[in-house]
């Protein structure tokens, strides 16, 4: 998908409106919160939040690292 969006004046601020197939795709309307990082190639911008992401993976790890411990925990 390629979309092209122009920057609006919106008060003393300035803003885009996202097209509502660009809203679909991220599983996001009105109200909810989206996320911008840098990515290599320019920015992101994501309804999930980055930080949350990187400490899933962190979980992961230590889940898949220390499997025998938390099963043990576990019982």
């Amino acid at each position: 998908m390629n979309a092209t969006l122009k920057i609006t004046k919106i008060g003393n601020s300035a803003g885009v409106i996202l097209p509502k197939e660009v809203l679909a795709r991220l599983r996001a309307g009105v109200g909810d919160t989206l996320h911008v990082t840098e990515a290599p190639d320019g920015i992101r911008i994501t309804a999930a939040d980055p930080s949350f992401a990187e400490q899933m993976e962190v979980a992961e790890r230590i889940m898949r690292r220390d499997r025998n411990v938390l099963r043990a925990l576990a019982k």
